[in-house]
């Protein structure tokens, strides 16, 4: 079995190749092939490389599927007796990308 843990968007993740995973925004268009060069670790069967924060000539090919908005998440501020109430909201971008090839 082969996996990797990648950084991708300010977060790492343990990727398997053809495994699907949500990311923050990565300004990609949707079918659009891209790769990282940020491996982290590589597992392939019994042999395991770690990296010195990461693994020379190694890469992740990925393929964005979609960009969409998050769940909105609502906030809300309140102070009791002077009757001060802030409600905002935040939705975040994200893309659904699938991951194609480990190299290494």
């Amino acid at each position: 079995m082969k996996y990797a843990v990648i950084s991708i968007s300010g977060s790492q993740f343990l990727v398997e190749e053809g495994q699907t995973l949500t990311v923050s925004s990565l300004n990609l268009k949707e079918k659009e092939k891209s790769s990282t060069d940020q491996v982290l670790l590589i597992v392939n069967d019994d042999k395991v490389e770690i990296g010195k924060p990461v693994i020379k000539n190694a890469s992740i090919e990925f393929e964005v599927i979609k960009n969409y908005q998050g769940k909105k998440v609502t906030t809300f501020r309140y102070k009791g007796k002077s009757r001060y109430r802030k409600t905002s909201g935040f939705r975040s971008q994200l893309t659904d990308i699938k991951i194609l090839k480990i190299k290494n």
